[in-house]
């Protein structure tokens, strides 16, 4: 790995130029940094960890555009979340399709309208689950995303999500923990819960 001392950016393009050699040009992976750095800065909160943050994005468009384009296989179905602000219900069903298939998918969520932070309450309720939402963050659609999932599951975000083709496309009508108290949330939590259940038999069994 590439030491730079002063400039973060340029060792994490070194590292993902590394990673994807042979699938991506650097200028394609530094590409990729300098628009995960424009979407991630303004709304950082704590910037010492911006860099992790932007590494994280790019390497996950990375993959994403890699796997919509047929550059590199799939070793198990992708699932994608969406709704409006990746904020609640889209984080909440990502984190449990996670926790509950013992990773036999690859699981990603994305906001038609990214807020700026995940709604607290939700971190709660998943937290008396057992699971942790700490490395996660709101993150807007993209068409890598919805290119390399095969199943795509909208929440309350209407048409903002573009029809591909060959994908499973289904719409929860699941409501949003935005502004709710704790035990409605604790209540979306539980549908999502069983939605996630449902699908996750269907589609491994």
């Amino acid at each position: 790995m590439t030491l730079h001392a002063t400039d973060p950016y340029s060792a994490i393009v070194d590292d993902l130029a590394y990673s994807y050699d042979g699938v991506f040009s650097r200028e394609s992976v530094a590409g990729a940094v300098a628009d995960a750095r424009h979407l991630l800065e303004p709304v950082s909160t704590v910037q010492t960890f911006l860099p992790i943050l932007v590494a994280r994005h790019a390497k996950e468009q990375l993959t994403a555009a890699a796997q919509a384009e047929g550059r590199v296989a799939k070793a198990v179905p992708e699932l994608l979340f969406v709704c409006v602000q990746n904020a609640g219900r889209s984080q909440m069903a990502a984190a449990l399709a996670e926790h509950l298939s013992a990773h036999r998918v690859h699981v990603r969520s994305a906001g038609s309208a990214p807020a700026g932070s995940i709604n607290p309450l939700v971190v709660e309720v998943l937290a008396e689950r057992g699971i942790a939402l700490t490395t996660a963050y709101p993150k807007p659609l993209s068409d890598n995303v919805i290119g390399a999932a095969d199943v795509i599951i909208t929440m309350g975000c209407g048409d903002a999500c573009p029809i591909f083709p060959g994908k499973r496309y289904e719409d929860w009508n699941v409501a949003d923990p935005a502004g709710r108290p704790i035990e409605v949330v604790r209540d979306i939590r539980d549908d999502i819960q069983a939605r996630v259940t449902a699908l996750l038999r269907d589609i491994l069994n």
